[in-house]
């Protein structure tokens, strides 16, 4: 396994990512608060599929991450 950091001093290396863990965090998360490894795996992997294909981003024209990847190829 290797260490990936960002640049020294520059916050936006790793932007997306944070977003992405803030949207998780306050739509799945919080909500669901798993107890134990089990639930948290299930949470996070049930969040993975919905911002995938279900959670519509106003950024992608309205498309969800798949649709617009699907659309962007085409």
């Amino acid at each position: 396994m290797k260490r990936n950091h960002s640049r020294r001093g520059n916050c936006h290396d790793n932007a997306c990512i944070e977003s992405f863990f803030s949207h998780f965090k306050t739509e799945k998360l919080y909500l669901v608060r798993p107890k134990t490894m089990g639930e948290a795996f299930q949470a996070i992997q049930e969040y993975i599929d919905f911002y995938n294909h279900s959670r519509f981003q106003e950024k992608l024209n309205g498309l969800s991450s798949i649709e617009y990847r699907e659309k962007a190829a085409a």
